[in-house]
């Protein structure tokens, strides 16, 4: 999903660092630990016996991307972010009682799920056609605008990826990121993206003076610009795709044969948003009331293969 690696960022953070180590270590032991869970015997018909052996097992292994405030691992080695705490409570609900982080990259995440590294997608995946082509998502869990890290006083008045276009002002943004697509959209050469790891490294470089503007989430670039003095956020604003303004959700992803699994997920998600609970477990990372939504996976999957 990203550009050709030559326009990828190749600075690391020691966060950066800290976090694929941290992913390494991770992934080993939760795979070896979990092998079990990949028998020939799993069934695909009816729906699939996921959940069955989830129940039986009593823990689920999510694949998170260490992206802050998504899902990712904390400076004392726990697993949390909006999706991971999320999940803790719809999967106790549905019977199973812990969760384990299977830490990837990004890019990583849907081929990780279809070779069964891990049970489900929990980093706050936005739901698009060509992604629904290839996992099952379940309804979003929160709705998302855009924003620029600029720098302090948005000197080049840089509010929308029309603007970027416009002025020619140099454009980064996160590996495997939607943003990428939005820029294209907009008229951004897709070979001129410079490519980061995550916001952290899109904060460094618009700091250092690489790029003009670093394009993430508005949940993102809001967290992310309270750790400097020189930057901040722009109004968050929607994309323009083929003419029209678009409003993104994220969403946890299963494997296409495992419905049952999706749809008991859903319930559990929609008692959540009904009673308000949801919006009371995601707001510790940063999500307001005007994130929540009622957008359905079929909406946002659109031409991709129905969910």
């Amino acid at each position: 999903m990203a550009p050709p690696l030559e326009h990828r960022e190749r600075e690391r953070t020691p966060e950066t660092t800290r976090r694929s180590l941290l992913a390494g270590v991770a992934a080993v032991g939760v795979l070896g630990a979990a092998g079990c869970s990949r028998v020939a015997t799993a069934s695909t018909a009816n729906g699939g016996d996921l959940l069955d052996r989830l129940k039986a097992a009593g823990v689920v292994r999510l694949g998170i991307a260490g992206e802050i405030p998504f899902g990712y691992i904390d400076k004392d080695g726990d697993l949390t972010g909006e999706a991971p705490e999320l999940a803790r409570v719809i999967f106790k609900r549905l019977g199973v009682d812990k969760v384990q982080a299977v830490p990837t990259e990004f890019g990583s995440l849907i081929p990780g799920l279809n070779s069964q590294q891990f049970d489900v997608v929990a980093a706050g995946m936005y739901v698009t056609p060509e992604r629904c082509a290839q996992v099952l998502f379940a309804d979003p869990d929160y709705q998302m605008l855009d924003s620029f890290v600029v720098r302090k006083g948005n000197p080049k008045g840089l509010d929308t990826y029309q603007d970027v276009v416009k002025k020619r002002a140099k454009f980064a943004t996160g590996t495997g990121y939607a943003q990428i697509q939005h820029a294209v959209a907009a008229g951004y050469k897709e070979s001129d993206i410079l490519i980061v790891p995550d916001q952290v490294a899109g904060l460094n470089a618009v700091e250092a003076g690489r790029v003009d503007v670093f394009a993430g989430t508005a949940v993102t670039t809001r967290d992310v610009v309270k750790k400097s003095r020189r930057t901040e956020a722009t109004k968050p604003f929607a994309a323009v795709i083929d003419g029209k303004p678009t409003v993104d959700g994220g969403a946890f992803a299963f494997r296409l044969t495992e419905t049952r699994l999706r749809n008991a997920f859903n319930v559990e998600l929609h008692k959540l948003k009904k009673s308000g609970e949801l919006a009371r477990v995601l707001k510790p990372f940063g999500f307001t009331e005007a994130e929540m939504t009622g957008l359905t996976a079929k909406q946002l999957c659109g031409g991709g293969k129905a969910s």
